[in-house]
This record gives C-alpha cells, sequence and structure tokens, in this order.
C-alpha cells in the first residue's frame, strides 16, 4: 500500500513541479497500489484551484469521481491514531492532514508515502520506515 500526502497529489498534477517526472512514475508504475485519505481531498482542491487553475482541479475532481485514484473515508481509528501522534510529536507542529496521512500509513503498512514534505514525514518513526516518494525512489 502506497498513502498519498496532499504535495504529493499536487506534484502529480503539476507538470511544472520538479517533482513530477518521479511522482508520475511512481504513479505509473503503482498507481493501482495508491491509497488517497479522505483528509487530502479539500486540500488539494484549493491548492490545485490556487496554484493550478479551476480546470486542473475540476479534472481531479473527476478522477475521482471516476474511480482513477482510491480513496479512504473517515475512520475513529484513523482519527484516534493521528490525535495521538499530533500530541506526541506536538512539537513538530504536526497539522490533522499529516497525521491522518501518517495513521492510515500505519494502519496499512504502507510501503511508501508519497509527500514533498520531509521534515515532517521523515521526523515521525514508523515500524514499518515507509520510502517517502520521490525522495527514496
Amino acid at each position: 500500500m502506497i498513502i498519498a500526502d496532499a504535495g504529493g497529489v499536487l506534484a502529480l498534477l503539476d507538470a511544472d513541479d520538479r517533482h513530477h517526472e518521479a511522482v508520475l512514475a511512481a504513479f505509473e508504475a503503482d498507481g493501482a497500489r495508491w491509497v488517497l485519505p479522505w483528509a487530502i481531498l479539500p486540500e488539494v482542491d484549493y491548492l490545485a484551484t490556487k496554484y493550478l487553475g479551476a480546470e486542473v482541479a475540476l479534472a481531479f475532481g473527476q478522477d475521482v469521481a471516476s474511480g482513477a485514484f482510491r480513496v479512504e473515508g473517515y475512520l475513529a481509528e484513523d482519527m484516534k491514531k493521528a490525535v495521538a501522534l499530533q500530541r506526541t510529536y506536538f512539537a513538530l507542529g504536526l497539522g490533522v492532514v499529516d497525521s491522518i496521512v501518517l495513521a492510515m500509513a500505519i494502519r496499512h503498512r504502507a510501503s511508501a508515502i508519497v509527500t514533498l514534505d520531509e521534515r515532517h514525514f521523515r521526523a515521525v518513526a514508523l515500524k514499518t520506515r515507509p520510502r517517502l516518494i520521490p525522495f527514496d525512489a
């Protein structure tokens, strides 16, 4: 299982992003194993609209609706784990989106996390030690 963070999805959508090619290659190789947490959707929509344009945001929404991406919905178990991570790593300033991504990575024993946020995702020690795409590709 590969869990995608908002920044990773944005790099996938933005052909001008310096990580686009690596993220696209990872998606083309293993896209069926990607899971998008419900919590990243509003963030991706907002940032895509703001920086890439409303057409890109709409196309992403259409792709999600058509099943091009697997999206997992809210689970109380993930939220509880996310809050516990926020407490444990309080000084790091983990937000709810990053902590949900991490909680899902723990639950799924993810082999990788697609993210551009090395600061947060390298600092949190997960037992499975997932690779960070595109950095550990």
